[in-house]
């Protein structure tokens, strides 16, 4: 069971991006091929057709050749042309950045988003496929920019979308709807939105966990964190952390920081700055929490804001906490595929969260139930369609 960091009440506000809050994935169910046109009628172009990982991305006059062929909706969040991957290099994510083709890796550097008008966001580093500085000659090579909603960021999409939509009735594991669950988390978790940005985070927050960091809040006394580890080791061996994992296998189960400290919170944010260690932390993340929460819900016949119940109750408590707080509901009525009715079995599992949560003075704060999923509740939306407005401890947000 893990248990995450305690979240500070805001006292001015938390600033969000916007293009955080106007993320909507391209769809894995409306892929489709074709050129994606931007600034003067130009075309995204993979620099003279090669296919060799670093090629620039390029605009480019829009000639229909299959270096102007891109594949988008597909189930990773990526854009695809030649069998490679529209890429930030070395997963940058400053301003001006460049664009390049590569061998498609499933990281945050090759997940591209729609966001506000018909921005495309990578979501690795919420910032904007951008033309530098408006030049639309032939050969400009791509970057990503803070998004400004100029017409250097204006893209259309194949088959002429700007701005393509998650359908009605998908379930949470769907790319859009599971990046807007991430949000929801992270608002709870870290107040922002921006999920991504928390691969760097870690401090003991005093709950006799030891360490608790990353995106899910894996802790050095629970396993998750040294599980982790074993995995990023596993990928990349002489990584940062590994020289950790006899120290970390000797205090899971306990708070102590034995054979931790005093480096290892600095290593920790050094790693985080490697895509591997990322892809690693959303990996364990979906094995451990996501997956087995979302197929749960599935089971249950719930829809997406009922797996997103469940999955919200796993990250805090630990997927068997939730799978007992499952339990104690069915004492108080029945999940659809039993033939239950989807509300009334929605707000008995969402009762014993709340009871769940006040066990520990640490969550007594129920409002990422009672001002946010409730509300989407009571509106009655079941497939957790955006946009979404909710508070957590009083702050609101908004989710295009």
């Amino acid at each position: 069971m893990i248990r995450k960091r305690t979240i500070a009440y805001a006292l001015g506000g938390v600033l969000v991006p916007a293009a955080a809050v106007a993320y909507g994935l391209l769809p894995a169910s409306a892929a489709s091929a074709g050129p994606v046109k931007g600034l003067a009628g130009k075309c995204v172009d993979v620099a003279a057709a090669s296919t060799a990982n670093g090629t620039a991305i390029q605009l480019y006059d829009c000639n229909g050749t299959n270096a102007q062929i891109w594949t988008v909706g597909n189930s990773d969040g990526s854009l695809r042309a030649l069998g490679k991957c529209l890429d930030v290099t070395a997963a940058s994510t400053a301003d001006g950045a460049k664009i390049q083709l590569y061998d498609c890796n499933g990281t945050g550097a090759q997940k591209w988003t729609t966001g506000s008008g018909s921005a495309l966001v990578n979501t690795g580093s919420g910032k904007c496929l951008d033309v530098p500085a408006g030049n639309s000659a032939n050969g400009t090579q791509l970057q990503i920019w803070s998004c400004n909603a100029g017409a250097n960021q204006q893209w259309t999409l194949p088959g002429g979308s700007t701005t393509p939509t998650t359908p009605a009735g998908t379930n949470l594991d769907n790319p859009a709807k599971k990046d807007v669950a991430m949000q929801i988390v992270s608002a709870a978790e870290n107040s922002s939105l921006d999920w991504r940005a928390q691969f760097s985070y870690i401090e003991d927050i005093g709950d006799g966990r030891g360490y608790t960091a990353g995106i899910i809040g894996f802790c050095s006394g629970t396993g998750d964190m040294l599980e982790l580890v074993e995995a990023y080791t596993a990928t990349k061996p002489g990584n940062v952390l590994a020289k950790y994992l006899p120290a970390l296998r000797s205090v899971n189960g306990t708070d102590s920081h034995a054979g931790l400290d005093p480096n290892f919170t600095r290593d920790w944010r050094t790693a985080a700055g490697d895509a591997t260690f990322q892809a690693a932390q959303e990996s364990e993340r979906d094995r451990v929490y996501f997956n087995p929460s979302v197929r749960d819900g599935k089971n249950d016949g719930v829809r997406a804001l009922g797996q997103f119940a469940y999955y919200d109750a796993a990250v805090m408590h630990g997927y068997e906490g939730m799978r007992q707080i499952r339990s104690r509901a069915l004492q108080r009525a029945k999940p659809p595929a039993q033939g239950g009715n989807e509300t009334t079995w929605l707000n008995a599992f969402l009762d014993e969260r709340v009871i769940e949560m006040k066990k520990e003075e640490a969550h007594s704060d129920t409002s990422r139930v009672d001002t946010a999923q409730r509300v989407f509740l009571r509106n009655g939306n079941l497939d957790l369609n955006t946009p979404l407005d909710f508070a957590v401890y009083g702050e609101p947000f908004r989710i295009n």
